[in-house]
């Protein structure tokens, strides 16, 4: 495990923290994770992903009945024995397992979903924030998603409430605040590829890369 590294990166909607992650990891050739993980906890579970869809990102709650109405609807052969209900945590638990194991077998960069609290104890890791100012924000979410200001800002708002309540719940951290993290960076300053130039230059001083 001492030879790989891990970065992970927390990000505000709309800062380009997805597609700073994805051009990273490519510069640094490494493995990048993101919606993916999703994927993965399902296969590791035999559960269906859209239990882990429903969770992604979100405190806890119970997933059966509320959202589902029904006991063990989405269960695939060979499933972890639950109980009655499933919920968040029990979700958690296994995506946490997931992005331990994908550590252990290689350098990567994990997207969001606390991998930074998840994975407090590798020897090796680079915790990076990413945000933006809300002008740039808006005007990235209006672009992607063919919105208007007003509902890009209400995404926006509805977006960092859920990434901090799902981060501030399971880490005991504070989402987005300088003190959790080793470095954070506003994306708008330098732009997208200049951020990835910079945090790429961070994590080389900061984990001794060639």
């Amino acid at each position: 495990m001492s030879e790989h590294y891990v970065i992970n990166l927390g990000r505000q909607l709309g800062s380009g923290g997805k597609e700073i992650g994805e051009k990273l990891a490519q510069q640094l050739g490494i493995a990048f994770y993101d919606k993916e993980l999703i994927n993965l906890a399902s296969e590791e579970s035999g559960l269906c992903r859209e239990f882990f869809e429903k969770a992604d990102e979100k405190a806890s709650q119970s997933i059966l009945g509320g959202l589902f109405g029904s006991r063990f609807p989405f269960i695939t052969e060979g499933a972890y024995p639950y109980n009655s209900y499933l919920s968040n945590d029990s979700l958690f638990k296994i995506q946490s397992d997931v992005i331990r194991h994908l550590a252990e077998k290689q350098s990567c960069l994990f997207v969001g979903r606390c991998a930074d609290y998840i994975l407090r104890d590798h020897p090796r890791c680079a915790n990076v924030f990413v945000s933006a100012s809300p002008e740039a924000r808006i005007e990235r979410l209006m672009k992607l998603h063919n919105i208007s200001s007003e509902d890009a800002e209400e995404l926006m708002e509805k977006a960092d409430k859920k990434r901090s309540s799902y981060y501030n719940y399971y880490s005991y951290k504070t989402w987005g605040a300088a003190a959790t993290y080793h470095l954070c960076i506003d994306s708008s300053v330098l732009g997208i590829d200049g951020t990835v130039e910079f945090i790429k230059n961070f994590v080389k001083l900061k984990l001794h890369l060639d």
